[in-house]
């Protein structure tokens, strides 16, 4: 709760500041001589509403989805050795990492992959692949184990979804100021909104969502380092970085699907700037460092 609380506290300061300085620089009297007549404040509001909005419901519903959309089998009462293993050890490491029993899970996927996910540290999902579970060894699950225990603990999965609500908010206030002001002094529309409106603002919050995306990934870069040191603390360096290493060896294996992304532990072949994890060979350095 002091996560959500800070996080609102920090964006209402934001919204707040960014009208102040708008006032002072004496923006939207520039805009009103041009005929743009923007409530900038009401924007303001209207923006945080809609970014937050999405980002929120997704994190209520991030464990729900992530069960039905990778199909995951949840282990209420383990009946195989592998599944008394993987209950006994994510509770060992939720207990060492001060936090509730995350529900465990399998799901069917020839890759080496795992994800973690949830709205709340107490109250959340760790679930592994059937192609981890063949092929890991028992230290290497471990540390991938440890890796999404890390996650939960550090509260990622909430400060992900809130960072993508601040540039959500960010981009619907941008597009649309940009819009009504092509729509005013460039088409000349005097009241109401033309074809140019919607037309700009639909192609600026395109091309704002993709330098936004740049911001939310490099965190998400960030974290996974913040995670294999968890992993570390938690199941052993030696075994963290065995598992990266395994890890790096099956890079060509199937890809996790783009809903699960980022959540996962694999890192995906995409562009440096817009991918979720940093490449295999400097989260292992960053161990041995």
């Amino acid at each position: 709760m002091l996560r959500i609380a800070l996080f609102i506290a920090t964006n209402i300061a934001i919204m707040a500041l960014l009208s102040l300085t708008f006032s002072l620089l004496g923006i939207e009297s520039l805009l009103a001589q041009n005929g743009v007549d923007l409530n900038l404040s009401a924007l303001l509001v209207y923006s945080g509403v809609i970014g937050f909005s999405g980002a929120i419901i997704s994190l209520l519903l991030s464990k729900f989805i992530a069960k039905r959309s990778m199909r995951v089998h949840v282990i209420e009462r383990a009946s195989t050795p592998t599944e008394k293993w993987l209950l006994a050890t994510v509770k060992l490491q939720a207990q060492q990492a001060g936090i509730g029993m995350p529900e465990v899970g399998i799901f069917e996927h020839p890759s080496i992959n795992a994800f973690a996910t949830g709205w709340n540290k107490n109250n959340a999902l760790v679930a592994v692949s059937t192609g981890l579970l063949e092929g890991m060894n028992q230290d290497e699950a471990e540390a991938v184990l440890a890796h999404e225990v890390s996650h939960i603990a550090n509260g990622d999965m909430v400060t992900m979804a809130l960072l993508q609500g601040v540039v959500n908010t960010f981009v619907v206030f941008l597009s649309r100021i940009i819009g009504h002001v092509v729509d005013r002094v460039v088409f000349k529309v005097e009241r109401g909104h033309g074809p140019a409106f919607w037309i700009v603002s639909m192609i600026a919050e395109v091309v704002l969502g993709i330098l936004a995306m740049m911001i939310v990934m490099w965190f998400s870069r960030y974290r996974e380092y913040r995670a294999d040191a968890g992993g570390a603390a938690l199941a052993g360096r030696h075994k963290m970085a065995a598992a990266l290493t395994r890890l790096k060896a099956y890079q060509n294996s199937p890809p996790m699907p783009d809903e699960m992304a980022a959540f996962a532990i694999s890192a995906g072949k995409v562009q440096a700037l817009f991918s979720s994890h940093p490449p295999l060979e400097k989260r292992i350095a960053a161990l041995h460092n």
